[in-house]
């Protein structure tokens, strides 16, 4: 294909695929059930940080986390106790019920200055989302927790591709018009987002000639990034529903 008719395929493709449909089966279904800003914005923290592995999997698991909150999850984590978990033995597949406390821990904390959003704050020395997330994970990892729990929120500047963190701040910032992203976070413009990197989008990337490096990490995001601007500087990122939906439901 020529660039114009790669770029008219995934327009095609991200149009399809970024449908209310979309949300029958993927994990953004969760914070989807929710209408207040904080409610929508912390389901959707917790269940992208749970999101790998099956997706009935994780659903099941996000659910049981609605449980967990009383299905009010910005009053339960304002007035949340370490007492409170005592009892719930949450796990999804290595992420478990000490992880789960300090996350309603640090959430807490962060509601106390500002919310999420603003945790996710512009960072001086490291440009861009990357940076973002390297500000979001050293405010995160300010309250007190076991080490173990560091594996959960992934570190740009080790090279992770971030996964579940690019795809939270997709819900967050991406607009709403077509019923799937939810546009809350406007200090945050979606030209500067990055696409969530796992099997389906990586893979398909390589077989569309827009992804060389091979292995999946943020160089090869930038790389990846940097061929999606060229299609769509203003929202790039509109192009992970052509590249997961062409390995998740057409098996492309």
């Amino acid at each position: 294909m020529t660039f114009e008719e790669l770029k008219d395929f995934l327009d095609f493709k991200a149009e399809q695929y970024e449908h209310p449909r979309f949300l029958e089966s993927d994990p953004i279904q969760l914070p989807h059930r929710f209408s207040k800003k904080e409610d929508i914005e912390l389901v959707g923290f917790l269940v992208s940080t749970i999101a790998w592995g099956n997706r009935v999997s994780i659903i099941k698991s996000g659910e049981r986390l609605l449980e967990i909150m009383e299905q009010q999850p910005h009053a339960f984590i304002q007035n949340y106790s370490s007492e409170q978990l005592k009892n719930s033995h949450f796990v999804h597949r290595t992420f478990n019920s000490t992880d789960l406390d300090f996350y309603f821990r640090s959430l807490q904390a962060i509601y106390t200055t500002g919310g999420l959003e603003k945790a996710f704050e512009n960072n001086t020395k490291i440009e861009g989302v990357k940076g973002r997330i390297v500000s979001f994970r050293s405010k995160f990892m300010e309250v007190e927790h076991l080490d173990r729990s560091h594996k959960h929120l992934s570190n740009p500047e080790k090279n992770s591709a971030a996964k579940r963190l690019n795809m939270y701040l997709r819900w967050m910032v991406r607009d709403a018009s077509k019923g799937v992203d939810f546009g809350l976070w406007k200090s945050i413009s979606p030209s500067e987002l990055y696409l969530p990197l796992d099997v389906h989008t990586s893979n398909n990337a390589r077989r569309l000639e827009l992804l060389t490096r091979k292995q999946d990490d943020w160089k090869a995001l930038d790389e990846l990034m940097s061929n999606l601007r060229e299609m769509d500087a203003t929202d790039p990122v509109k192009y992970d529903f052509a590249l997961f939906g062409l390995g998740a439901f057409e098996k492309f």
